[in-house]
C-alpha cells in the first residue's frame, strides 16, 4: 500500500503510522499508538535483560599445605561455582618461607583442575602475583 495512504488511514483512526520492520523488503508498518508501541517494547527489552544470567567471578583461597578434607570442601565448591555459571578464581597464598616452595602451590592447581576434569576450561593460566598464584577456570558449556 502506498505510504500516504497508509498515513491517512492511520490518522482516520487517531493513530500513528510506525515502521515495524525497516530492513524487509517491502518494509513492514503497522498503524498502532506510538506511545504504547514504544512503552511495550521498552517492556519487552527489560525482561529480556532481566533472564540473561551474568557470569560472576568467585574466588576461593587456600594455602599450599592445605588438609585433604578442607581441600575437599574447597572442590566442592568450586563444582557448586561452575554449575551455576560463575567463573571462579583459585588462589594459593604463600606465608613467610612458603614461597620458596611455589612448586606445591603449581601442583595444588593442577590436582584441582585435574579434579573438576571435563567440568571447566582454564581461562587464565598460573600466573605469580608477589606472594600468591591465582588462576581463573570458567566452566564449559
Amino acid at each position: 500500500m502506498p505510504v500516504k495512504k497508509a498515513l491517512e488511514l492511520a490518522e482516520e483512526a487517531g493513530f500513528d503510522l510506525v515502521e515495524i520492520a525497516p530492513d524487509a523488503d517491502p518494509p513492514v508498518c503497522r498503524i498502532v499508538d506510538f506511545g504504547k508501541f514504544k512503552y511495550e517494547k521498552e517492556k519487552k527489552a527489560k525482561s529480556s535483560r532481566k533472564k540473561q544470567k551474568v557470569s560472576e567471578l568467585k574466588e576461593l583461597k587456600m594455602r599450599p599445605k592445605i588438609d585433604e578434607h578442607d581441600y575437599q570442601v574447597k572442590l566442592k565448591s568450586a563444582l557448586r561455582f561452575l554449575q551455576d555459571g560463575d567463573r571462579v578464581k583459585l588462589t594459593i597464598r604463600f606465608r613467610g618461607r612458603e614461597s620458596a616452595y611455589a612448586n606445591q602451590g603449581v601442583e595444588l592447581l593442577h590436582k584441582m583442575i585435574e579434579d573438576l576434569g571435563e567440568m571447566s576450561k582454564v581461562e587464565q593460566e598460573i600466573k605469580n602475583e608477589g606472594r600468591n598464584l591465582t588462576m581463573t577456570i570458567a566452566p564449559r558449556k
